[in-house]
């Protein structure tokens, strides 16, 4: 019964991200934005911290994989106060299925659909001229990605099980997430900062995620990939782990 729960609910959160085609477009305009005029406005200047023979747009794919990943899976957790504003989540809580079924549903929707906009983002990236410097390492990606995207679907639902309001989430979230993306190293070389800023860095898993997509695209990295597939692994297993206790606990309306 659980893993027919996970598929409704994964099938629901398919069908929700299709046919609603102004949330596709809202997902990669500011990805795409970033991608574009940052990329081909600072891909002739010369930024210190990149590794040589890597150009801006180069290093900027991966953190802008990155960026759609954390902003479409953060607000992965909207759908939960959704279903509780209109009723939909009081119907799915007196189904005879765990809570924890519930959070995996909707967990491996939301990591498909971000998937789904991240290869989206690497297709425009390559008719700009990307292409990855291995092959083979580039087939690790998803893995990657998922991760990432499991581990902020979990952080989104655990901030939208204890809250009720719409506007309260999204304020919340933003506080949240742009320190997040920001502090990775996105869109600039980590070494560029302040000693006690890079300190800081060390302890955002998105740092991590971008990292060993670096690693895998174009072959230029500040960490080991070894360690990289780890910290992000603990990072979504924890909060995945998170995210269904406090559903677990949290009331339905």
């Amino acid at each position: 019964m659980s893993y027919i729960a996970i598929y409704v609910l994964w099938l629901r959160e398919m069908k929700r991200f299709w046919r609603a085609k102004s949330r596709i477009v809202g997902a990669l305009a500011m990805p795409l934005f970033f991608l574009a005029f940052l990329g081909l406005g600072f891909n002739r200047m010369g930024i210190s911290g990149l590794s040589p023979g890597i150009n801006y747009i180069s290093f900027l794919v991966p953190g802008i994989l990155g960026m759609s990943l954390l902003f479409s899976s953060t607000f992965g957790g909207l759908s939960v106060l959704w279903d509780k504003e209109f009723g939909f989540m009081k119907e799915i809580m007196v189904a005879p299925v765990s809570r924890v079924s519930i959070v995996l549903g909707r967990i491996a929707g939301g990591v498909t659909t971000a998937l789904i906009q991240a290869t989206m983002i690497m297709a425009v990236a390559m008719a700009m001229g990307f292409r990855p410097f291995s092959w083979l390492l580039f087939s690790l990606s998803p893995i990657i990605m998922i991760l990432i995207s499991a581990c902020f679907l979990g952080l989104g639902l655990s901030f939208a099980s204890q809250m009720k309001d719409l506007q309260g989430f999204s304020i919340v979230m933003n506080f949240v997430i742009f320190p997040l993306f920001f502090l990775s190293g996105a869109l600039y070389p980590m070494d560029n900062f302040p000693h006690w800023l890079k300190i800081i860095s060390f302890l955002d898993p998105l740092t991590y995620g971008v990292d060993g997509l670096r690693s895998v695209l174009i072959g230029a990295s500040s960490f080991a990939l070894s360690l990289d597939l780890i910290v992000i692994f603990i990072s979504a297993l924890g909060m995945v782990i998170l995210g269904a206790y406090l559903f677990e606990r949290s009331e339905s309306v």
